[in-house]
């Protein structure tokens, strides 16, 4: 399993992602002001991972206070919060884990809990959220491979893999499922401008798993497909709103789109977490502006002309209309979602 983050006894190592396929190196942060930098940089990145991250930030921050007791903590334990919930405003697990660990420290609070019982039940919510969220994408896969093809080609847009969880993946989990039981997959992976999540990313993931593996270029999706080259597509997801509206990284409205012209299905794998009830549809996502460097600029050598405007958004949000399946580790959810993400709410 990749190591994407590791808590050890110095603080939480993450696998450096941009230095990735070329040099496999890692990043040590002692603070949680350095796991809130690492999530900026996309260091670390996606959305599962981008959670548990700022879970264990907190951990740091709570490890590292001077206070002396809970209750001196809890003013600094809002800051940490504050600085790691302003990181990147798209994905919603990021908020979600947040919003867990305010919970736990409200409750031990309440409790009289000393500093250093405090200190404790927040790395173990930490751990515990790493732990989820492996087994939520393993469940995600087995409930995913029942829909891919036996054989064939399944193209996948960025990287919603081991790299962008704490190990197993999203979308490349319901791939890894697929082909555990047999089936006889190809994958095209989109090489995702400007970051190249899929072309440095979910390509080195699949060949080191021994996985076939095309990197196609965005704009040969359309080609492959009208060939017959691609039988399913399958991404991830940052948030996903109340009526199955779903942003994930720019370009998958693109993929969707070309997906329902050719007749061919969409699906989108994300853990529980990544559902956002109180988010009534896409309108309401907030999408993160890049910098225009990652445009402009590649491998540090500059590819536009100077003073060129730049539009650089993140992420784009695929209509529930386009989604033929919503993969969760509580089951696949079909249309309308309204309706089902409701339903699967109330029941889990």
């Amino acid at each position: 399993m990749i190591p994407t983050l590791t808590w050890t006894p110095e603080g939480v190592q993450f696998l450096d992602q941009t230095k990735l396929p070329l040099e496999e190196s890692y990043v040590l942060a002692t603070t949680y002001e350095q796991v809130a930098e690492i999530i900026v940089t996309m260091v670390v990145r996606g959305a599962p991972a981008i959670g548990v991250s700022a879970a264990y930030g907190i951990a740091l921050g709570a490890k590292g206070t001077k206070a002396k007791t809970a209750a001196e903590f809890a003013p600094e334990f809002d800051k940490i919060c504050a600085r790691l919930a302003a990181t990147r405003p798209t994905a919603v697990n990021l908020f979600w884990a947040i919003d867990r660990m305010k919970k736990l420290f409200a409750k031990l609070l309440a409790s009289g809990a000393t500093l250093d019982q405090v200190q404790e039940k927040i790395l173990a919510e930490a751990h515990a959220m790493r732990n989820e969220d492996i087994a939520a994408c393993k469940a995600m896969g087995a409930y995913g491979a029942d829909l891919l093809p036996d054989e064939g080609g399944v193209l996948t847009h960025c990287n919603a893999g081991a790299l962008a969880s704490c190990g197993y993946g999203m979308a490349l989990g319901v791939i890894r499922a697929a082909v555990e039981r047999g089936k006889r997959i190809h994958v095209y992976a989109d090489e995702t401008r400007p970051f190249l999540q899929g072309a440095r990313l979910t390509a080195w993931e699949l060949m080191a798993d021994g996985i076939p593996t095309t990197v196609i270029c965005d704009n040969a999706a359309a080609s492959l497909m009208r060939q017959g080259r691609v039988r399913a597509v399958v991404v991830g997801a940052d948030r996903i709103a109340a009526n199955g509206d779903t942003a994930n990284k720019i370009g998958t409205y693109n993929v969707a789109i070309l997906a329902r012209e050719h007749g061919i299905p969409f699906y989108v794998a994300a853990p529980w977490s990544t559902i956002d009830l109180a988010t009534a549809n896409g309108d309401a996502i907030p999408i993160e502006e890049r910098p225009a460097r990652e445009v402009t600029h590649h491998a540090g050598k500059q590819l536009t002309p100077n003073g060129v405007g730049i539009c650089n958004p993140a992420f784009d949000v695929t209509p529930a209309k386009y989604i033929t399946a919503i993969i969760t580790e509580r089951g696949a959810l079909r249309a309308p979602y309204s309706e089902s993400l409701k339903e699967m709410e109330l029941v889990s």
